[in-house]
C-alpha cells in the first residue's frame, strides 16, 4: 500500500501516544518515518505530500512496534549523534548521552593544551564516542579506544573507519579491573567513562535501559566506584609522570570519586556540571613523585 509522509506521520504518531507524551511521540514518529521512508527529518513535515511505497510502510510498523515495546530509537535506527558526529551504535553498547559531554568537553580543553601530538587513553570505550571526539578537535591527538568487550571494540572500530581516523585512532581490548598491558605504553591523559551504577540501581533502571543497553557498561558494583578503584590505581601505570586522568560519575558520586583520586595520589584539578547542571566530571593530575 502506498501512502503519503504526512498521513505514516499521523498514524505513527497516534499509535506511539499509547506509550508517549505529544511532544515525544511526535518526535520519535517524525524520525520512524524519515528512517523508513529514507528521507531527512525534516521532509517528513515539510514533504508530507510523498509518497512511500509497501516495504517503508512495513518498515515503520516494524520500528513503531520495537518502540511500544520500550526499545531505545538510536538501536532502531542504528546511530546517534554525539558531539557533532554521528556514530553507528548497537546493543553491545551504550547509547551517547548528552550527560557524557561534560566529560568529553573537559578532556578536550586539557587535551588542547598537552603539547604536540598527544596520547590519549579511552578506558571502557564502548562505542568509541569520547575518544573520537577528542580525534575529531584535536588534530594531532593520537588516540587509543580501549574495552573489555570484543562486540563494543567492533562498534568502535566501525566507528573510526566511517570518520576516517584510522590514521590516528587505534582499538585495543583492555580490561580497567585489571593492570594495564605493558604494550599500551604511557598516555598523556586517560579519560573514562566507567560503569558506575550501583547494585541497588541497577534494579530501579528504566526498562529501556535495563532491557536493551548491555549491563556490562552500566554495573559499577555494589556502590558503584569499582571501576574508579581500580583505574585511580592500576593505570597510573600507563601515565606519564604529571599526567591526567578524567572520569565521568553519576549523580552524588563527586566526592567519592575524588577522595579515591586523591588516596591514589592524584591532584584534583577541575569539578565540572553537565547540561542539567548536575556535578558529571572530574579532572585530576597524577602527582609527580
Amino acid at each position: 500500500m502506498v501512502k503519503k509522509l504526512s498521513d505514516l506521520y499521523l498514524e505513527a504518531r497516534r499509535a506511539i501516544m499509547t506509550r508517549e507524551d505529544a511532544q515525544t511521540a511526535s518526535t520519535l514518529a517524525r524520525e520512524l518515518v524519515a528512517y523508513a521512508a529514507q528521507v531527512e527529518p525534516h521532509a517528513v513535515i515539510t514533504r508530507g505530500e510523498l509518497y512511500a511505497g509497501d516495504k517503508a510502510c512495513q518498515t515503520l510498523s516494524e520500528c513503531v512496534e520495537r518502540v511500544l515495546k520500550q526499545e531505545p530509537l538510536a538501536y532502531i535506527l542504528g546511530e546517534w549523534e554525539f558531539y557533532g558526529l554521528k556514530l553507528y551504535v548497537d546493543p553491545n553498547v551504550l547509547i551517547p548521552r548528552d550527560d557524557t559531554c561534560a566529560v568529553t568537553q573537559l578532556a578536550i580543553h586539557k587535551a588542547l593544551f598537552l603539547g604536540a601530538s598527544p596520547r590519549i587513553l579511552d578506558l571502557c570505550t564502548g562505542s568509541g564516542c569520547i575518544g573520537l571526539a577528542i580525534a575529531d578537535r584535536v588534530k594531532d591527538a593520537k588516540v587509543t579506544l580501549a574495552d573489555v568487550s570484543p562486540q563494543a571494540l567492533a562498534v568502535a572500530k566501525k566507528n573510526v573507519t566511517t570518520h576516517k581516523l584510522g590514521g590516528r585512532v587505534s582499538c585495543v581490548r583492555a580490561d580497567a579491573l585489571a593492570a594495564p598491558m605493558p604494550f599500551l605504553g604511557k598516555f598523556d591523559m586517560i579519560v573514562s567513562n566507567p560503569p558506575y551504577i550501583t547494585t541497588k540501581e541497577m534494579g530501579e533502571l528504566d526498562s529501556s535501559v535495563k532491557d536493551y543497553e548491555p549491563h556490562l557498561a552500566l554495573h559499577g558494583g555494589d556502590d558503584g566506584l569499582v571501576f574508579y578503584r581500580s583505574i585511580a590505581q592500576k593505570y597510573a601505570a600507563a601515565l606519564k609522570p604529571g599526567g591526567y586522568l578524567c572520569f565521568e560519575f553519576g549523580a552524588g558520586q563527586g566526592d567519592d570519586v575524588c577522595r579515591i583520586l586523591a588516596e591514589n595520589g592524584y591532584k584534583v584539578l577541575e569539578r565540572v556540571n553537565d547540561f542539567n547542571d548536575r556535578e558529571r566530571a572530574v579532572l585530576a593530575q597524577l602527582r609527580e613523585e
